[in-house]
């Protein structure tokens, strides 16, 4: 079609003209423009679309408003204000209601002209007659914020799952031939994936809300409560303002994220060590954890499986707070349903927590999340508190101001040997997989000690540490006092409080030694337990292989202290502190015994240690750990009782004991934190000192032998053996 022009000058309107630059012959501002020559302005054009220009006589300004003023064309109104302040005014075209504005179509990434930039084709593109023209949105740039229904637009294009795939709610359609993306060409795919991303984030958080801190309690059960914490989240969200809201939804998501963090490293420390993750003490756990997994499973394996947990933790805070910020986007902008369904919510939350309903004994009123950071906020209250507490408690001792010769009085002249053997646990003797092995073993080796003229006596003691952390239990059994975290540990080494070793050194009598082939490095702790000589993994001459975390068999380790130590003349009897580890976890490969006289530098082990199993083959399988574990214990019991038949004498007295549990996937859930302690001896003199603790004849304690707990152990054995108590 073509334009019908006019023959007469266009008043001084607000009007705008549809060009978007000005037509070559076009004057130039502040040039005085021709008329045109008179024309009948009505010609070919109905009344009622007429303009105000047509009633203008020649060569006159058009009044620009006017009570008889006829009202704009469409035309018109789509031009209105788009071009204010323009000096000189552009012929106007004389379009018709059977010729619409043309459709004028911009590239991706331009406003078309005639859509509120002020300009339009010069070209007819054919439109249909009789039809209203049609102005069409362009589509958003990339970036562009869709509107909510609170009036308020969700930055970065975000629509939702419920809002059309191809743009915002409202949106205009684009134009035919125009794709816009992806989302355009793929408008189910798109609607799809969304609902599909909403819907994970709704798992995700939810999970969140509701994840427990411990592995055996992670059932469908515990994921099919109402949680009082969403309810609340999306209240707040209703009635916040755009901003605030996505505040407070990233706020909200980052907390949540962290809790899911630390819920994580509970089901951890709980498998592990029988207890949740200290916010406070626990943080130096992990360089020890990074030296395990690089024994464990070498260098490459260790930096792998550190990468994947910081991947993890970055994952988690990421995702989470997304999660939350995209479902509270959701909620505003579906606000009646979203009211309606948080009010129904709200309703079974509180009927459900006032009637206390349950499914298979979880509770379906949900505030775990509440309860978890008010247990948390306890802990590091009471850590901080525990703190302060233990500093006057470690001051305080029953035998500090005992004076030398009223120490250990009873056993005077015998050579003392205190042994840890690394997760010997009650489990070992008590659980159905490993009590057999175990138990035979036992029974073994204490018909050895008696044929060798030995005797023994074996109870209980309740160990402070569980499934790890070894020193908490050694420092704990040696100083009296209970050991339980970091803090504690740091405290009492750090001070003079009197420990086993200590009394013996103390006296005078004794010369004071320690072997520990777990030391890898400087060990300060030594003047605290009051140690005349440390012989650690550097200094016992071994050449062979590490076995998994165990820097050599526990065999190798008792025949160097004999060739170091013990068997060397000494002028004072000896008290020996030693630390067996070769029944510390992942329990592969074990050692096996050799004859005595091929051990050696250690080199004999090379071929045992090649042959042995993989600790990744058994640390992941739970009965494959039990079978492991339980043949390591045989090993360190046989090879401290092979020593001991082989180099103790009249004067020996053996105290040897496990220091905790082993982890819960061997020993067992809810598993007791009881070890099993022995003392064995020649004099039955010894023996009958103890006489009055109950404590069963042989290595095997029985079930309900007594059991104390492990701090209890230093004060009993001072004052049966002797010692007068002045604190």
């Amino acid at each position: 079609m073509s334009f019908t022009s006019s023959s007469r000058q266009l008043p001084n309107t607000d009007e705008t003209p549809e060009r978007e630059t000005p037509e070559p012959d076009a004057p130039s501002p502040g040039t005085e423009q021709p008329g045109p020559a008179p024309q009948d302005a009505s010609a070919g054009t109905p009344d009622h679309t007429r303009d105000a220009a047509t009633d203008a006589e020649p060569g006159q300004d058009a009044p620009s408003s006017g009570p008889e003023q006829p009202a704009p064309t469409a035309e018109g109104q789509r031009a209105v204000g788009t071009a204010q302040g323009a000096t000189d005014p552009e012929p106007e075209r004389g379009a018709t209601d059977a010729e619409p504005e043309p459709v004028v179509r911009a590239p991706e990434g331009e406003v078309p002209a005639g859509s509120g930039a002020g300009s339009s084709s010069d070209e007819d593109d054919g439109g249909d007659d009789g039809e209203e023209p049609v102005s069409v949105s362009p589509p958003p740039p990339a970036g562009h914020a869709d509107e909510d229904t609170d009036g308020s637009t969700d930055e970065g294009g975000e629509t939702g799952p419920a809002a059309p795939s191809a743009g915002g709610v409202g949106e205009a359609a684009p134009p035919s031939g125009r794709v816009r993306g992806w989302r355009g060409r793929y408008p189910v795919a798109a609607t799809v994936l969304a609902w599909t991303v909403t819907g994970l984030a709704a798992v995700l958080v939810l999970f969140a809300l509701l994840m427990p801190g411990k592995a055996d309690q992670f059932h469908p059960a515990q994921f099919l409560r109402v949680p009082v914490e969403a309810v609340f989240g999306a209240a707040l969200v209703l009635v916040l303002p755009r901003r605030p809201r996505i505040a407070v939804s990233a706020v909200a998501g980052l907390a949540l994220g962290v809790l899911t963090v630390l819920n994580l490293l509970d089901v951890g420390f709980n498998e592990y060590l029988g207890r949740g993750f200290n916010v406070v003490l626990d943080w130096a756990l992990f360089s020890d954890a990074q030296a395990y997994l690089q024994d464990t499973f070498g260098g490459g394996g260790a930096l792998g499986i550190a990468i994947l947990a910081v991947v993890l933790v970055i994952a988690v805070l990421a995702l989470v707070t997304l999660s939350v910020v995209r479902l509270g986007n959701l909620v505003a902008r579906n606000s009646e349903v979203a009211t309606r369904a948080t009010l129904v919510a709200a309703i079974v939350w509180v009927t459900c927590a006032a009637l206390g309903v349950q499914v298979t004994g979880v509770p379906i009123a949900s505030e775990h999340v509440a309860l978890a950071v008010q247990d948390r906020a306890h802990r590091v209250r009471d850590t901080i508190r525990d703190e302060a507490e233990f500093q006057k408690i470690a001051k305080k001792d029953t035998f500090a101001n005992t004076p030398p010769d009223q120490l250990l009085t009873d056993l005077r002249g015998k050579d003392m040997m205190i042994t840890f053997i690394e997760s010997y646990g009650r489990s070992a003797i008590e659980d159905p997989v490993m009590a057999p092995g175990v138990d035979a073993t036992l029974t073994a080796e204490n018909k050895k000690l008696t044929g060798a003229g030995f005797a023994a006596k074996s109870g209980w003691l309740t160990s402070a540490t569980y499934g790890g952390s070894s020193w908490l239990g050694h420092s704990t059994f040696l100083s009296g006092l209970w050991i339980n975290n970091q803090q504690r540990y740091r405290t009492v080494t750090a001070g003079d409080h009197l420990t086993l070793p200590g009394a013996f050194k103390k006296t005078g009598d004794w010369d004071t030694v320690g072997v520990m082939p777990g030391v890898q490095k400087a060990w300060p702790e030594q003047k605290f337990y009051g140690i005349d000589t440390l012989y650690d993994s550097r200094d016992l001459g071994y050449r062979g292989p590490k076995f998994s975390w165990s820097t050599m068999p526990d065999q190798y380790a008792l025949t160097a202290f004999e060739r170091l130590v013990h068997g060397k003349k000494h002028d004072k009897p000896l008290m020996s502190t030693i630390i067996l580890t070769s029944s510390h976890q992942p329990w592969a490969p074990i050692p096996r015994t050799v004859p005595q006289d091929q051990v050696g530098d250690g080199s004999v082990y090379d071929a045992i240690e090649k042959a042995g199993k993989r600790p990744g083959d058994i640390i992941t399988d739970a009965r494959k750990s039990k079978e492991e574990y339980g043949k390591s214990i045989q090993y360190s019991v046989t090879s401290l009782i092979d020593y001991l038949v082989k180099y103790g004498n009249k004067n020996t007295v053996l105290i040897f004991l496990g220091d905790h549990q082993p982890i819960a996937r061997v020993s067992g859930d809810h598993a007791s934190r009881d070890v099993p302690v022995s003392i064995v001896a020649k004099d039955p003199k010894v023996l009958d000192r103890i006489a009055d603790w109950g404590w069963t004849d042989g290595l095997r304690p029985e079930h309900h032998a007594p059991v104390w707990k492990m701090s209890a152990f230093r004060d009993r054995f001072l004052t049966a053996y002797g010692s007068t108590p002045h604190s």
